[in-house]
C-alpha cells in the first residue's frame, strides 16, 4: 500500500475501460485482497481506492460490512449543501486523523463488477463521506489537502489518549 508522500497517490485515475480484461481482474482482485488485509491488521477501513495499490484506474473495493464489492468509475451526481466536520482517517497515513468538511449528502453513479450502472441517491453521512474520500483518491486528492483548521491534524495515539476533547471539535464522528 502506497504511503504519503509517494507521488502517484497524486496521480489522476484514468477511467476503466474494459472491467472484464484480466488486467483489471487481477488488479480488482489485489485491491480486494488489500482492503481485506488492513482491516484484519487494523481493525477497521471500509474502502480503498486503486491509485493507494499504485494502479492509475478509477475504481474502488468496499465493505460496509456485507463483504466486498467494487466501485468502477464513480461520479458525484449530486452534491447537498449542508456539509458536517469530521475526523478523517486514510490507509495512506494510518497514523494520522485530518478533520475534514464533507457534504452531508451525496448521489452516486457507478459500474458494479456486473457491468451494471448503479445510482445510489441521497446518501447517508456515512456513505457519503466514504464516497467523496475514495473519489479524492481517484482524483490525486487526500484528506490532508483538505484539513479544516490550524489544529486539523492529529496522531491516532494523541486522539485515541484525549478521544472525547476531539470529537467535540467536529459534528460528526464514524462509528466502526
Amino acid at each position: 500500500m502506497l504511503q504519503i508522500g509517494d507521488p502517484r497517490l497524486r496521480e489522476v485515475a484514468r477511467p476503466v475501460s474494459d472491467p472484464t480484461s484480466r488486467d483489471f481482474l487481477d488488479a480488482a482482485a489485489r485491491l480486494a485482497a488489500t482492503l481485506d488485509a488492513f482491516r484484519r491488521a487494523q481493525g477497521f477501513g471500509r474502502a480503498i481506492a486503486a491509485p493507494q495499490i499504485g494502479v492509475p484506474l478509477r475504481f474502488i473495493a468496499m465493505n460496509l460490512g456485507d463483504g466486498p464489492f467494487l466501485v468502477i468509475n464513480p461520479e458525484i451526481t449530486w452534491s447537498s449543501a449542508a456539509s458536517f466536520t469530521m475526523w478523517d482517517d486514510c490507509m495512506s497515513f494510518p497514523f494520522l486523523l485530518v478533520r475534514v468538511r464533507r457534504h452531508a449528502s451525496i448521489s452516486v453513479r457507478f459500474t458494479d463488477e456486473r457491468g451494471e450502472v448503479v445510482r445510489w441517491d441521497a446518501l447517508d453521512r456515512a456513505r457519503s463521506e466514504l464516497f467523496q474520500h475514495e473519489i479524492d483518491h481517484l482524483d490525486g486528492v487526500l484528506a490532508t489537502d483538505r484539513a479544516e483548521g490550524r489544529d486539523a491534524l492529529v496522531s491516532r495515539e494523541v486522539y485515541g489518549a484525549n478521544a472525547e476533547l476531539f470529537r467535540s471539535q467536529v459534528d460528526y464522528v464514524i462509528t466502526p
